[in-house]
C-alpha cells in the first residue's frame, strides 16, 4: 500500500528546502514548488505526537461549506447581450470536492456524451494512476463515454459521489439547463475537470480529536487536487476556474498555511481563476475575541460543551507582543492551574472528579506565523460550562482570538458563551489572491446570517464579494434536482462568473494575459454597492457580484 494511503504513516507537510534532512524515496511526495508531503511511521496514537512534530506540519482538516438568481448577479443580462453572450465556451471548470454524479443529465451534452474531460478519483486504487501522482484512478472522457453507453456504467467507471456536495457545486457552476427550464448552471457551455477527494486519514483525525465518522478532507490532498487541475489545464492550453467550497477554522486566520500560500501563488498566473467560499461560521458562536488594555491583564471566558461533543479541539491565537499562560477549569471547578508557554512540549491532564482528559500545547512560537498558539484538545469532555483564563506573563495588555472547529466537526451544542461573529472567515479564504465569496439571500438582499465575517486576523479585507447563496437550484444525486444554500453555493455561482470573464478575456482574445488576481480586481470594481453601508466592510466585502456592471464599467471610460 502507498504510504500516502496507509494509516500507519503520518502525512506531514514540509518545506522543500528540508527534503535533504529526510532522505528520498517513497516517503516524499511533491505537493508544489514550495511544499512536499513526508510520510513517517506512526509509532503510537499519543496525542502528544503534536508537539513532537510542529503544528503546521500536520495537514489542516477541511469540511464542505454548503447544505443541500442568475439575474441578481447581472449574469443573465450579459448572456443575452449579442456582443457578449458568455456561457463558458473554451473554459475548464475545476471542482475539488466529494466527487460528481457523472451520469447526471446536467453534465451531458444533448447527444448524451459527457462534458467531463477527466475525473481523478483519489479513493479508487485499482485503475490508471494520473501521470506525476502515486495514487487514485484517472478516468478520461473516452472511458466515461464508454461507461455511459454501458448497461452498468459503474462497472466501467465506478467513481460515485455518495454525499452530493460536489455534484451540486459543479452543477451551479456548469450544469446544463434541464427540460422545463427550472435549472441552469452559470456557464453550461464550459467543460469540467473533477477531483474526488479521499477522506482524511484516521490518524490525522485522531491527532485533532475528530470523530472517525465525520466527513472531512486533508489539506495535502486538496493541494494535490489543485496541482492535478492546473497540470491538466496546461496540457490542453485552456483557462481554468477552480472552485473550493471547503473550509477550515484551524490556523491563524491570516492567510498563512500551505494551501493558502499555494493559492496566492496561482492567483498571479495567467489563465487561472480562483473562487473560495468564506465559510458558514458567522452565527455558530465558535469564535471568541478579547482585547484587555487595562490591568489586571487577564481574561476569563467560558465554553459550553454539549452532550454530543466529548472529543474536540480548540485553538487560541494571541497577538505577537506578549507572552501568555492558560488555565482551564472543568464545570465542577477542577483546574489545571496556569500552563506556561514552551517551545514544543505537550501536557496531559487527568481530572479527579470527572473522566475528562485534556491535552495542552502552549507553543511560544508557531513556526508558520511566528505567533504564540495555545491548542486545547478535549477527550470525554464533561458537558457543561468550562472556564478558560488567558493571563499575561509580563503584566502587559492582552489581545487574542479563539476558534472552535468548523462545520460538522462539532455540533451546535458546543459554543462560546460570549461569542464574536467577526473574524470567522475559514481557510483558505483568508489568503490575498483568491476571491473569497460570502453569501446573501437574493430574494430580499439580506446577508445570510450563517455567512462568515471578516476581516482576517491580520486586518486584510475579506470577504471580497457577496454572491447569491440561498436555495440556488442545483443537480442532486440520482438525476434529481434540488437547492443548495451557503457560501459554498455562492462561491460556485461566482466561479461561473469568473469563467465568463476568462472567456471574454482569454478565449476571445481581449486580455490574453489575464490572471486570477486581475479577475478579482475587475469583479470588485464592478460590484454593486447599495444602501447606507460603507464599503469595503467585513460583512459584504466590496459589495454584491454584478457581472453586467463589470462590463459596463469597462466600456464607459
Amino acid at each position: 500500500m502507498e504510504k500516502i494511503l496507509d494509516n500507519d504513516y503520518f502525512d506531514l507537510i514540509i518545506n522543500n528546502v528540508s527534503i535533504p534532512l529526510y532522505g528520498s524515496g517513497d516517503n516524499i511526495t511533491t505537493l508544489n514548488f514550495r511544499h512536499s508531503l513526508l510520510n513517517i511511521p506512526k509509532t503510537n496514537s499519543d496525542p502528544c505526537n503534536l508537539g513532537t512534530y510542529p503544528y503546521h506540519n500536520f495537514p489542516t482538516l477541511y469540511v464542505p461549506t454548503s447544505t443541500i438568481s442568475i439575474e441578481k448577479s447581472g449574469i443573465g443580462t450579459v448572456q443575452r447581450n449579442p456582443f457578449l453572450g458568455l456561457f463558458g465556451q473554451g473554459i475548464l471548470v475545476g471542482v475539488i470536492d466529494t466527487g460528481i454524479d457523472y451520469q447526471h443529465q446536467a453534465f451531458l451534452y444533448n447527444d448524451d456524451t459527457t462534458r467531463i474531460l477527466t475525473i481523478w478519483d483519489q479513493t479508487i486504487q485499482n485503475g490508471p494512476i494520473p501521470e506525476g501522482f502515486t495514487f487514485g484512478t484517472e478516468y478520461k472522457k473516452e472511458i466515461i463515454n464508454l461507461a455511459l453507453k454501458a448497461e452498468n456504467p459503474l462497472s466501467i467507471v465506478p467513481s460515485v459521489d455518495t454525499n452530493g456536495h460536489g455534484t451540486s457545486i459543479a452543477s451551479v457552476i456548469a450544469g446544463k439547463p434541464n427540460a422545463d427550464g427550472s435549472f441552469s448552471g452559470v456557464v453550461p457551455e464550459s467543460e469540467l475537470v473533477v477531483v474526488k477527494l479521499k477522506e482524511a486519514k484516521q490518524n490525522l483525525k485522531e491527532i485533532f480529536f475528530v470523530h472517525e465518522s465525520t466527513l472531512c478532507f486533508q489539506e495535502s490532498d486538496i493541494i494535490l487536487g489543485i496541482r492535478y487541475l492546473i497540470s491538466y489545464a496546461q496540457s490542453v492550453s485552456r483557462p481554468v476556474v477552480i472552485c473550493i467550497a471547503l473550509g477550515s477554522s484551524s490556523g491563524g486566520h491570516d492567510g498563512s498555511g500551505a494551501l493558502s500560500n499555494y493559492l496566492n501563488y496561482l492567483g498571479r498566473l495567467p489563465g487561472i481563476g480562483l473562487s473560495v467560499s468564506a465559510g458558514n461560521e458567522g452565527n455558530n458562536r465558535r469564535h471568541y475575541f478579547n482585547n484587555t488594555t487595562e490591568p489586571p491583564f487577564y481574561n476569563d471566558f467560558e465554553l459550553r460543551v454539549g452532550e454530543r461533543d466529548q472529543s474536540f479541539s480548540m485553538e487560541i491565537w494571541p497577538y505577537a507582543l506578549g507572552r501568555f499562560a492558560v488555565d482551564v477549569s472543568t464545570p465542577n471547578r477542577e483546574s489545571t492551574q496556569l500552563i506556561y508557554p514552551t517551545i514544543g512540549s505537550c501536557r496531559m491532564f487527568n481530572f479527579i472528579f470527572t473522566p475528562s482528559m485534556l491535552w495542552v500545547n502552549n507553543f511560544i512560537f508557531e513556526e508558520e506565523t511566528g505567533d504564540q498558539l495555545i491548542l486545547l484538545r478535549f477527550r470525554n469532555a464533561l458537558p457543561g460550562v468550562w472556564s478558560i483564563r488567558i493571563q499575561s506573563i509580563d503584566n502587559e495588555p492582552i489581545s487574542f482570538h479563539s476558534w472552535l472547529p468548523a462545520g460538522d466537526i462539532i455540533s451546535n451544542e458546543t459554543f462560546f458563551l460570549n461569542p464574536n461573529p467577526d473574524t470567522t472567515i475559514t481557510s483558505p479564504g483568508n489568503g490575498l489572491h483568491q476571491l473569497t465569496v460570502t453569501a446573501y439571500n437574493q430574494l430580499n438582499d439580506s446577508i445570510l446570517i450563517e455567512s462568515s465575517r471578516g476581516y482576517t486576523r491580520s486586518g486584510l479585507v475579506k470577504p471580497d464579494i457577496a454572491a447569491p447563496g440561498y436555495q440556488l437550484p442545483c443537480a442532486t444525486l440520482r438525476n434529481q434536482y434540488g437547492t443548495i444554500t451557503g457560501t459554498g453555493a455562492a462561491a460556485a455561482h461566482t466561479a461561473g462568473a469568473i469563467a465568463m470573464i476568462l472567456e471574454w478575456g482569454i478565449s476571445r482574445g481581449n486580455y490574453t494575459s489575464m490572471t486570477g488576481y486581475d479577475v478579482n480586481r475587475l469583479i470588485i470594481r464592478g460590484a454593486r454597492r447599495e444602501g447606507a453601508s460603507t464599503f469595503p466592510n467585513n460583512v459584504w466585502g466590496y459589495g454584491q457580484l454584478d457581472v453586467n456592471n463589470l462590463f459596463r464599467r469597462l466600456t464607459n471610460v
